[in-house]
């Protein structure tokens, strides 16, 4: 009986505490949610008196979920206040109260709250880390708000947008990129009247800045302008921002482009948004103000309550305080002493070794520049030595297979070893060039190309290997793509080259297209897709990732004619991404491979004002309208000739030197129209020789011939009085195109002199 009448008080002991601490959840609930609405509608001071309370009594009864809910808006407060490192402690509670209740909404969002704090913070901290714990909660299941709203599509987007911020702040484009590619993908679940839109493409518009793609960064900016003007459903401060940030840039970008207008033009709007955003943060300051004046009048009236206790307890125990405290205090001044001991004997002997470090850190630094030096020149030797010979040996063979005379069989072997010289220029432009992309030295140019006619003379130059492999090869065009864009049209070829290529050899009896599709026009601006597809054996999917590394190929133990040197796709897919843009590629064993890109060019409507280009285009010889003058030094008889005949046979007049000397008497005697100087010559080199023709004569076109590829040459060559520079072996569409221009500049610059001195 007794026990059954114990066993029912604690059963109704048990009832009525869980009903009380039921009550109390529902209270905090209740509060917090009442803060919340304060909160909102900007009657701060209100709103964290009662988020403090909701505090206290979740402290009463371990409620982890209103303790975390209570302060996550306390943070914000401070955070509004530019308090920070009080909004910093109130996060932590936050991530710490969270973690018990596992609530992944107020984890992310404090995160991602600390994030973009630390962003704002001066000096800045890094944010990176705390975006990334923000994303890793925001990719669970559960994350849901306090009114059991899904916030996760919210979540992950915000957080890779400033991820992606984050990472253009410390430079680091590609980290940038990805992130900015997996937000759009987040983009379509999100309904804020095209704000986060905007976001994506400013942020976009950033990236193609860093990376110099100013024509790309202009329209991802005037795609966030268009986005925000005009659109009453976003808040007013945060749509200003942003418009005043996206002027700002976009005028930066025009001027990159010298469009001084433009440029004027965005920064008049960016000043107008920005006056627009400093009013109404001025609106936010006065509300600030008037918030620490009403909480700092709280903290002091809920201090002089506590103040009469404080005292009482400070009185009792002051002497047995002082006692303990002068006990504490000897004790600790003991232990500093030792520490500071230890410290002295630590940080003496961690400097003997840091000296003998710098030493050896010195000693090392030293053998790897001069490492480094002799690499360069090794490289360069080398690279001389190489292509002097290829020269001869490529443009010899042009001209010969050029007779008409010459045997079915003798054809065949000079088309073999035309081959073997382009092969072996090519393994050498590859190891120079997968050298310099990975340094970041490729600068892309822009001039007017006919992409139908440079796909025709690229794949009438595979004629030989093509006819080898008894392949057949198809070009396509969509009839609406524009006759003229502009590009660099080196680095394009040099793409649909390799791929081009590597289809030729990976497949027997086949068919190879190459696809050029219209994806859409805007403005002057068209974006087209090129996609090579052969019937070849086709590539694993393991090992689809392992082709675009360097050096890399696929096993050679079943194909013995796969030969190369693994940089033609890495080199590809490097070329691509400094357009902008990503190689594809689709393949299945047995059904083919297909390489896919997709580039946006700008659209040249103005082709007649491009007379060099149009000609040459045409199929005119670009010195045919004049014989002009042309001085060759060039000491190798083999490159004399070669040279020669190419300058001839587009109606050029030629004179050859066989050293720098030479050229410099002949043009004392004789006026030329421009001089092809090689570096590297006996008697007097190249730049010797340009020097002293400049002493008397500034005008006349000095082209720098050089079969070596030393960055200083390139950065230099202005300096010693050179016009231009060209690599040999050259590419014959570039060499005339730069003689024609020149040419035509100086001739230009005589005939202004000559108005000029007709005037005065």
């Amino acid at each position: 009986m007794k026990a059954n009448l114990l066993f029912c008080f604690l059963l109704c002991s048990f009832l009525s505490f869980g009903q009380t601490e039921r009550a109390l959840i529902n209270k905090i609930d209740s509060i917090n949610a009442v803060a919340l609405h304060h909160y909102n509608t900007n009657d701060i001071a209100q709103s964290f008196k009662l988020f403090n309370q909701a505090i206290k009594l979740s402290d009463s009864i371990n409620d982890s979920y209103g303790q975390a809910e209570a302060n996550f808006t306390i943070g914000k407060i401070y955070d509004f206040m530019h308090e920070y490192e009080k909004a910093e402690a109130s996060f932590t509670q936050v991530i710490k109260a969270s973690r018990i209740s596992n609530d992944n909404f107020l984890l992310a969002s404090s995160y991602l709250h600390l994030g973009k704090m630390y962003m704002q913070k001066k000096p800045p901290v890094n944010p990176i880390p705390y975006f990334e714990k923000a994303l890793f909660y925001a990719k669970k299941q559960e994350v849901r708000d306090q009114d059991n709203t899904d916030k996760r599509a919210v979540l992950l987007l915000n957080t890779k947008l400033y991820l992606a911020e984050a990472y253009l702040e410390v430079h680091n484009s590609e980290k940038a990129l990805i992130y900015l590619s997996r937000a759009a993908d987040d983009l379509k679940y999100i309904d804020d009247h095209g704000y986060s839109r905007a976001k994506w493409n400013y942020i976009k518009g950033i990236y193609f800045f860093t990376k110099a793609f100013y024509n790309s960064a202009n329209m991802k900016f005037a795609n966030a302008v268009q986005l925000l003007e005009g659109q009453n459903a976003i808040d007013a401060s945060n749509k200003h921002k942003l418009l005043s940030d996206v002027y700002k840039n976009m005028s930066l970008t025009y001027a990159m482009l010298e469009k001084d207008k433009e440029a004027y033009n965005a920064l008049i709007s960016h000043n107008n948004y920005r006056d627009r955003f400093l009013n109404e943060d001025q609106i936010r300051q006065n509300i600030i103000v008037k918030s620490r004046f009403l909480i700092e009048n709280y903290k002091n009236v809920a201090q002089l309550a506590n103040n009469e206790r404080i005292e009482q307890l400070a009185v009792n125990n002051k002497i047995k305080n002082v006692n303990v405290i002068i006990s504490i205090t000897i004790f600790l001044l003991i232990i500093s002493l030792l520490t500071m001991y230890r410290s002295y004997m630590s940080k003496r002997k961690l400097s003997n070794m840091l000296r003998l470090r710098n030493v050896e850190l010195e000693t090392a630094k030293n053998q790897a520049e001069k490492s480094s030096e002799l690499k360069s020149n090794f490289i360069s030797n080398v690279t001389h030595e190489l292509r002097t010979p290829l020269y001869g040996v490529v443009g010899l063979t042009s001209i010969l297979l050029k007779n008409n005379n010459l045997s079915e069989k003798d054809s065949k072997f000079l088309k073999s070893l035309k081959y073997s010289g382009d092969y072996l220029l090519n393994l050498v432009n590859d190891i120079l060039q997968i050298g310099k992309i990975e340094s970041q030295k490729i600068e892309l140019k822009n001039v007017t190309v006919n992409i139908r006619l440079l796909l025709e003379n690229l794949v009438n130059s595979f004629d030989y290997r093509l006819e080898e492999a008894n392949n057949k090869i198809q070009i396509t065009v969509d009839k609406n793509v524009p006759e003229f864009i502009k590009c660099d049209n080196v680095r394009m070829s040099q793409v649909l080259i390799n791929l081009i290529g590597n289809s030729i050899k990976f497949t027997e009896n086949g068919k190879i297209d190459v696809r050029v599709k219209l994806l859409n026009i805007e403005g002057d601006y068209v974006s087209l897709s090129f996609e090579v597809e052969d019937d070849g054996p086709g590539i694993p999917k393991e090992k689809q990732k392992m082709i675009f590394e360097n050096f890399s190929q696929l096993d050679k133990n079943n194909n013995t004619n796969y030969q190369g040197t693994g940089l033609g796709l890495p080199i590809t897919k490097n070329i691509i991404e400094l357009f902008g843009s990503t190689l594809e590629v689709e393949s299945e064993l047995g059904l083919g491979t297909t390489f896919s890109f997709e580039l946006t060019f700008e659209i040249d409507r103005d082709v007649k004002s491009e007379t060099v280009k149009t000609k040459k285009l045409e199929g005119e010889s670009i010195g045919e309208t004049k014989k002009y003058k042309i001085l060759v030094a060039e000491d190798n008889k083999i490159n004399q000739i070669v040279t020669q005949n190419l300058l001839q046979k587009e109606n050029y007049e030629c004179v050859i030197a066989t050293n720098g000397k030479e050229a410099l008497e002949a043009h004392k005697q004789t006026a030329f129209d421009l001089i092809l100087m090689d570096i590297n010559m006996p008697v007097m080199n190249g730049n010797e020789s340009t020097k002293a023709i400049r002493e008397f004569d500034t005008r006349t076109p000095i082209i720098a011939l050089t079969a070596a590829d030393i960055d200083q040459i390139k950065t230099d060559y202005k300096c010693i009085g050179f016009d231009g520079i060209i690599t040999k072996p050259f590419d014959n569409y570039e060499f005339f195109q730069t003689i024609s221009e020149h040419i035509e500049k100086a001739k230009s610059l005589e005939a202004t002199d000559y108005a000029l001195s007709k005037v005065s």
